[in-house]
């Protein structure tokens, strides 16, 4: 207990002081995780290299956990909708990248088999490193961050037929290679002891030839799918009929660590089991509910995998062969990025985009560390290799935090390029044009669609675009107050034009070139405050609503209710004070001048005091009548009361 308290120490001190100061310094996390792990590992010694690959196994479960939230995020449907870049371009770069690879190896003397098997190892990138990196960035949405998420999500598909595929590609084993195992093994334990059940499993599976391995793997993919789609319903409303949460968050556990250990009995990656799972679950009603629970998990587990991973990098083994392990660590790299940038530019990426993609992508993974001991395992990759190849691993995927601060050097450089998207073609018109498809004109969008009317939807946010559409919302991406793009919807036959923008000043342009162009076009516009409301009024706006002024009204109601007004009588305060604020804003919008700031203006300051005075008075005179009117009625009823009456 007390190592375990020591290294849970080190590890969590580490993370806490190097963490902060790389994000500080712009490095990213990933970086100041790894920087921790090089630390407390090869540089102090504090922890040793058994200590470290125990660990290592347990930090995996992050990213087992970060393949199962990211699967529960993609329905079988949107996977399908992502066929064409997953097929064209991740299939591209797997293909690609596998057969460059094989063809160095070959050059350098490496049997086919063999180099075969080492790049499928290099054709994989770091899911973990770039996934947080993306998203810490916030370049997830950008056409290279999704076409980066496109190729990643193939690359972890393409594992599980990988791991399928390897058993095939075994060499024999030599007299000599038997005799060196049956030593290895007299050496470290002695006489063998009985096997348990899992070490019986594990070597009756072992023990099969590669056609039998392929079976058995097929088939667990196969169990995990129909677990997902006839069991876990039945089992999570089982456990909901206790009312204990924390149930939910040890079933959770369950799915994903009884996944892991399904695939490591099998010999296949859990974290890919744990994406088939999530994908299976995603059309789960307890989605939610599991993405939430383990979600604290996740983060705090991929870190741990990021400080192991810097802490088994061996360094007398690297400096041994510092040369050659840098150098084939490079020369992968550059090997990949080339592909990628090819393959990046030939599916429309340009500039920054182009680069992320390139850069982002072009480390090997931390699959590379499975596929390498499997390799081992299945007698494909010599033992004598396999140690050169996890450290080239380990140093490609500590370079990733590197390239990333590559991507913002060029992109700094490229502010006065920066990429246009050309809009999408509208060949679409319909009665109502809405400008602006984020909180606010999506619900305006929902409620005039389901009560029968169409809509157009242009908006310049093309992730939001995107999300609509995955909804089964169809929007056009373009900037809404482009003329061009306004005339192809419908401008000129319209009847009302809905202005949801969030940039106030790209709102009161459309507001006014809208009206310029159709006088007789009722124009609903949204306004940030009530300084906005005065410049779309000018700019000839009808209907002009204030983002927040209808929930604060409510919320202003329920005030009311709980001091001890009734449901009524706070619905007619709330209805009063909503009718008094329309005729003032009106008033003021007469005395308001765009010129001179608000409290600079006297004339406007002295009506807006009358004009509150008068709103005071009138609901201070309403509940006095109220109060009357009910003295009065209750007054009536005890005169109507007879005598001696109890």
């Amino acid at each position: 207990m007390d190592g375990f308290l020591f290294q849970a120490t080190i590890f969590l001190a580490a993370a806490v002081i190097s963490v902060p100061l790389a994000a500080r310094l712009g490095l990213g996390s990933v970086l100041g995780y790894l920087a921790a792990g090089l630390l407390i590992g090869p540089i102090f010694g504090f922890i040793g290299g058994h200590e470290t690959e125990e660990l290592q196994h347990f930090a995996e479960f992050g990213v087992v956990m970060m393949l199962f939230i990211i699967g529960l995020e993609l329905e079988p449907r949107a996977l399908w909708d992502m066929r064409h870049r997953l097929l064209g371009l991740g299939g591209l770069q797997i293909s690609l990248t596998t057969a460059a690879v094989m063809a160095g190896g070959m050059a350098l003397g490496l049997g086919w088999s063999v180099a075969l098997a080492i790049g499928m190892v290099f054709a994989l990138s770091s899911t973990a490193i770039v996934l947080q990196t993306l998203t810490e960035k916030g370049l997830m949405q950008t056409p290279g961050g999704r076409s980066s998420f496109s190729v990643l999500l193939t690359q972890d598909i393409a594992v599980i037929p990988m791991l399928a595929f390897l058993p095939l590609l075994a060499l024999p084993k030599t007299p000599d290679m038997i005799l060196g195992e049956t030593i290895k093994r007299v050496s470290e334990g002695g006489a063998p002891e009985p096997e348990g059940a899992h070490q019986a499993a594990v070597s009756f599976i072992q023990s099969l030839p590669g056609w039998g391995v392929t079976l058995v793997t097929v088939g667990s993919v196969g169990a995990i799918i129909l677990a997902g789609i006839y069991l876990t319903n039945p089992v999570f409303r089982f456990i909901h009929a206790a009312r204990l949460n924390e149930l939910f968050t040890a079933l959770a556990l369950l799915i994903v660590i009884g996944i892991a250990f399904l695939m490591n009995l099998v010999g296949l990656s859990p974290a890919l089991g744990a994406f088939l799972a999530g994908v299976v679950l995603a059309s789960s009603e307890f989605r939610h509910q599991l993405e939430s629970d383990i979600a604290p998990f996740k983060g705090l587990l991929l870190g741990l995998f990021f400080i192991t991973v810097g802490a088994g990098i061996d360094l007398n083994a690297l400096l041994g062969q510092f040369f050659t392990v840098m150098g084939l660590a490079l020369a992968v790299i550059v090997l990949k990025g080339a592909i990628l940038y090819l393959l990046g530019r030939a599916f429309g990426l340009r500039r920054r985009s182009l680069w992320l993609f390139t850069l982002s992508l072009a480390q090997a993974g931390e699959f590379g560390f499975v596929l390498i001991s499997f390799s081992g395992q299945q007698n494909v990759i010599p033992p004598s290799m396999t140690g050169l190849l996890l450290l080239v691993v380990a140093i490609s995927m500590l370079i990733t935090p590197l390239l990333f601060i590559l991507y913002d050097w060029l992109s700094r450089r490229m502010d006065d390029g920066a990429e246009i998207r050309e809009p999408d073609e509208i060949k679409a018109q319909g009665p109502v044009i809405i400008a602006g498809i984020g909180r606010f004109g999506q619900i305006v969008n929902r409620l005039v669609r389901s009560s029968g009317y169409k809509t157009v939807v242009l908006d310049n946010d093309l992730g939001a675009i995107q999300r609509m559409r995955r909804f089964g919302i169809k929007g056009f991406f373009g900037d809404p107050t482009r003329p061009d793009l306004l005339h192809a919807a419908g401008l000129a036959s319209a009847q009302v034009l809905v202005v949801a923008l969030d940039d106030p000043d790209a709102a009161t342009r459309l507001v006014a070139f809208a009206r310029r162009k159709r006088p007789d076009l009722h124009i609903v516009a949204r306004a940030h405050d009530r300084t906005h409301v005065f410049r779309l009024f000018k700019a000839g706006a009808n209907d002009i609503v204030r983002e927040l002024f209808d929930s604060s009204l409510r919320a202003g109601r329920y005030v009311l209710e709980n001091m001890g007004l009734s449901e009524f009588e706070a619905a007619e305060m709330e209805k009063m004070f909503y009718q008094h604020d329309r005729k003032s804003v009106r008033e003021l919008a007469g005395l308001w001048d765009p010129t001179v700031p608000t409290v600079n203006n006297p004339a406007y300051i002295t009506r807006a005091k009358e004009l509150e005075q008068e709103l005071q008075t009138m609901l201070l005179s309403q509940l006095e009548e109220r109060a009357a009117a009910s003295a009065a009625q209750t007054d009536r009823i005890e005169g109507m009361a007879k005598p001696g009456d109890t």
